[in-house]
């Protein structure tokens, strides 16, 4: 493992935060950060690091503290505003107590937290505060529990790593582990390290420096160790392509997505929902298609601090019938249905030894592997779907290198228990206010343009996961990268042409992919025309039809099939145009044609509602922008119009807001908020148009 230690990087580091911080804490923030950008030694809020240093109170008075990084916290990114400051003195005083409760442990960290607003420091603060070094680091890496889940891991170790490395047996995460850490010190001062069996590696130094580089030399030394031992890797007789695997996904994962949603009690939105993150490669389809991947993957987690993710148990379907889509879903809801007992079996064992306010966990799988596909993972949105793929990746390649060398050997049922339903990892998954829209996959199509964007921009403040569609090209690439600094991995782009139905399957393949299903298909792709009917050209009325009716038709259709095999509806929102009641003058193929497109919604409300989807439009009258965005439909028609009545752009503007009863300017956000309305299943409505127009009589529906 690379060393990445840099005193320049380290330098910046101390200028930009010693001033504030002190430059105990600026070194400790890049040493942490270090380790965090590497996922084989740490994964999503796991491992902890700590300074031990002095601060100065309101008095001038230096007290002896401890930084601990916040429980949680991605040290991959994080700053010095994300430790606990903790009155070190004091909590070295703890150790003389036989017990202490996780509750009592917390009491003591928040009493005793040099911050009034400091966050919960780490469940192993106690740990760190034991152990007499300066420097701390608890990192959870992929080959130290290669070594230290095997059947004979202690030995292993031991001729891996040297003498000078402790190994501590297992003890449960908290003050029962820092008391067996600081007991062990009391009886070997001289070692340098300790291995925790079955959850990770402690290092520790005088300066940040040496923690960290401790830290690498001896993970180093096991991937050494590992790589001259592990002789006898995994094989399987038959590869699946990766271009087959993921073809099969494609059709595997809505069906999964739908089976894993629970009912409601809200007949208008009658399933809560869960985002998919695939995770299909060349390794691990070459374990799960092996002859002993299911006896290798399906074993307990590496470390316990994965199991509020993962849960203990990974879900195996068994010779999956891809070729019988009815088939299929028989064994997968059969197999999720033996999941969900095995589990509700397992709580039952050791339900007595629930902590008290704690309830039951949805009983569902978080990793399903599948022979001739790999695994599919999932969570209550993309982020921690994702965060269970990056966990499950990582397991399953540090089991297939424990199996090349010899035999599996995880925690006990009662220590992963203890573990997952422990109050202290539970809160780490408690996160912001969950949104209306929090679980929910949307599809915009024509999205780079203004309407389109403003509308992405709505779903997406709402909690949504959006893939914008348009044309290939600078305007779509922006609009990504624009959505994508402000929210992140719930924004996906790819380009699609919504008259070429290949094109169109190639993009909800595409979302599939990436978040198992779609539940909200916004067609708001379009063009305009402007001329009088005889001057019009038949060229031009069919490529107005070809977008705005045959465009519309496409995706109507591929909708309809993705919907159904999901089996928990969704929803269809097509921007329509007040021209569709009340249409203007050298407007006619764009009229006409926009006419048709919003009669096919209507009738897909009436088809579609057996199978659960609501469809519905919205009619907006004259978006010019939004933002620095500027609406195509009004590049395309506004000189026109602007000439027939002697106008500037600004001019224009005004006059289409004066016409309206309301004197207002339509925005693309307004238009946005129509379709949200809709989104969100206010009413029980379908086959309903709502004008965004300021008020138009002439254009009311009726």
């Amino acid at each position: 493992m690379e060393n990445r230690w840099s005193d320049d990087r380290a330098a910046h580091f101390i200028q930009k935060y010693a001033e504030q911080w002190g430059e105990d804490l600026a070194t400790e923030v890049y040493a942490a950060s270090l380790i965090g950008a590497d996922q084989k030694l740490v994964l999503h809020g796991g491992g902890n690091c700590s300074v031990k240093t002095a601060c100065v109170n309101r008095l001038g008075e230096r007290i002896e503290a401890i930084y601990v990084k916040a429980s949680g916290v991605n040290l991959a990114s994080i700053e010095p505003r994300d430790y606990t400051s903790l009155d070190l003195a004091y909590l070295r005083k703890l150790r003389a107590l036989p017990e202490l409760s996780d509750e009592d442990m917390v009491s003591e960290f928040r009493t005793h937290s040099l911050s009034a607003c400091a966050a919960d420091p780490s469940i192993e603060t106690l740990v760190h505060v034991f152990v007499p070094a300066k420097f701390v680091d608890h990192t959870h890496p992929d080959a130290i529990l290669a070594l230290s889940n095997q059947e004979n891991g202690e030995k292993l170790l031991k001729e891996a790593l040297g003498e000078d490395v402790a190994i501590l047996k297992y003890s449960s995460p908290g003050f029962r582990l820092a008391k067996a850490v600081a007991d062990y010190f009391d009886r070997n001062p001289a070692a340098t390290a300790m291995v925790l069996m079955h959850h990770g590696l402690l290092t520790w130094g005088e300066a940040a420096r040496d923690s960290y580089s401790s830290t690498i030399d001896i993970v180093t030394r096991a991937e050494s160790y590992l790589k001259q031992h592990a002789r006898n890797p995994v094989r399987c007789s038959v590869s699946t392509p990766l271009p087959v695997a993921e073809e099969r996904l494609t059709r595997t994962a809505p069906m999964l997505r739908g089976l894993l949603a629970t009912p409601t009690t809200n007949p208008d939105d009658p399933w809560d929902r869960i985002l998919l993150s695939p995770l299909v490669n060349r390794d691990v389809l070459d374990l799960v298609d092996s002859d002993r991947g299911r006896e290798i993957a399906c074993t307990p987690p590496l470390t316990s601090d994965h199991l509020i993710r993962t849960k203990p148990f990974y879900l195996w379907i068994d010779k999956p019938a891809f070729d019988d889509c009815e088939r299929l879903r028989t064994q997968c809801a059969d197999a999720i249905r033996q999941y969900v007992a095995h589990y509700n079996s397992y709580v039952d064992r050791y339900g007595s030894e629930m902590p008290p306010g704690v309830g039951r966990i949805d009983p569902y799988p978080r990793v399903i592997l599948l022979p001739g596909l790999g695994a599919i993972c999932t969570g209550r949105d993309a982020a921690a779907a994702e965060i269970v793929r990056d966990i499950a990746s990582h397991t399953l390649a540090t089991k297939a290198l424990i199996a090349a060398m010899g035999a599996y050997r995880g925690l006990d049922e009662r220590h992963l228990f203890e573990m997952e339903y422990r109050t202290l990892q539970l809160k780490k998954l408690q996160g912001d206010r969950v949104l209306p829209l929090a679980r929910h996959v949307a599809l915009i199509t024509g999205a780079a343009g203004a309407i389109g964007s403003g509308i992405a921009q709505e779903l997406l403040e709402q909690g949504c996961h959006v893939a914008v569609t348009d044309l290939h090209g600078d305007a779509l690439d922006g609009l990504v990268a624009e959505l994508k600094a402000k929210f992140g991995s719930r924004v996906v782009g790819t380009p699609m042409d919504t008259t070429d139905p290949g094109s169109v399957e190639q993009a909800f393949g595409f979302v599939v992919r990436n978040w198992g299903g779609i539940d909200l298909i916004v067609l708001n792709a379009g063009v305009a025309h402007v001329s009088s009917l005889p001057e019009i050209t038949l060229d031009v009325f069919r490529r107005l039809e070809k977008i705005n009716v045959e465009g519309t038709l496409i995706a109507l259709s591929q909708a309809a099939r993705l919907f159904k095999l999901q089996g928990t509806g969704g929803d269809i929102v097509m921007v329509s145009t007040k021209n569709v009641f009340a249409p203007g003058a050298r407007f006619g193929a764009y009229s006409a044609t926009k006419a048709a497109g919003h009669q096919l919604a209507r009738i897909a409300s009436q088809e579609f509602a057996e199978i659960g989807v609501r469809v519905n439009m919205v009619a907006p009258d004259a978006v010019f922008g939004n933002g620095s965005r500027k609406s195509g439909l009004w590049s395309e028609i506004g000189p026109d119009r602007m000439t027939a009545r002697g106008l500037s752009p600004e001019g224009l503007e005004d006059y289409y807001r004066n016409r309206n009863l309301l004197k207002a300017r339509i925005t693309a956000r307004h238009v946005g908020k129509a379709v949200l309305f809709f989104a969100t299943r206010q009413t029980p409505t379908t086959g309903a148009t709502i004008p965004v127009d300021g008020g138009l009589p002439d254009a009311t529906p009726r």
